[in-house]
Parts: structure tokens; C-alpha cells; sequence
């Protein structure tokens, strides 16, 4: 139970440092705490569940783009979340530059807390 806190926490705050890095990437106006947490749980549910799976069904593009297309994936990804949660992305072009940012936020935050 500790470790799960421990990391809708971390994505929790990922969400949020990206939407104050990247303007393509924001909450909706008058989003409270309960939102952002909603957003970091709904994420961490997406990155365990879809996520895997995605991969598997585009691993023969992946291997033939040495693993550059998982930054799409990561980007269809941060798109579902927004379109559960209160977090808005401007694009799919947001969405990939989010994803890249939130991918090295999540890194960082992972590597001191952990």
C-alpha cells in the first residue's frame, strides 16, 4: 500500500511539473488537488495496463525504429489520460512533447526518491 501512495505521489507530481514546464500540456482552470491526483492515479493505471500492451502490438515497428516509436505510444498514452481527466493536451504534437517531458520529470523524481 505504501508503494502504491508512494507512486500515484510521483506521477502525481510529474503531471503537475509538466504542466507548469510545457504549455502543451495544462489542467483545466479551477482543477483542485482531487483532480490532480485523479489524473496521476488514472496515468499509473495506463502505464501499467495499456501501456504493455500497446508495446506488444507495436513491437515490430518498434524494433524496425530501434525503440524510437515508444515515444508514440507514451504520447497516445498521455492523450487517453486526458481524455479521462481534467488534463488538457494541445495536439498530438503536445502530447509527444509532453510525454518526452514527463518521461524525464518522472526519471528525475524516480532517481530521488527512490
Amino acid at each position: 500500500m505504501r508503494a502504491f501512495l508512494a507512486r500515484l505521489l510521483l506521477n502525481t507530481i510529474a503531471l503537475w511539473v509538466t504542466s507548469q514546464l510545457y504549455s502543451g500540456v495544462n489542467f483545466a482552470a479551477g482543477s483542485g488537488l482531487l483532480d490532480y491526483l485523479v489524473a496521476g492515479l488514472i496515468f499509473g493505471l495506463a502505464n501499467a495496463l495499456v501501456r504493455p500492451v500497446l508495446l506488444l502490438l507495436t513491437l515490430p515497428i518498434n524494433l524496425l525504429t530501434l525503440g524510437l516509436f515508444t515515444l508514440v505510444v507514451n504520447a497516445l498514452i498521455l492523450l487517453l489520460v486526458a481524455q479521462a481527466t481534467a488534463l488538457e493536451v494541445v495536439g498530438f504534437a503536445g502530447a509527444f512533447w509532453g510525454a518526452l517531458i514527463l518521461s524525464l520529470v518522472s526519471y528525475v523524481l524516480n532517481a530521488l526518491f527512490e
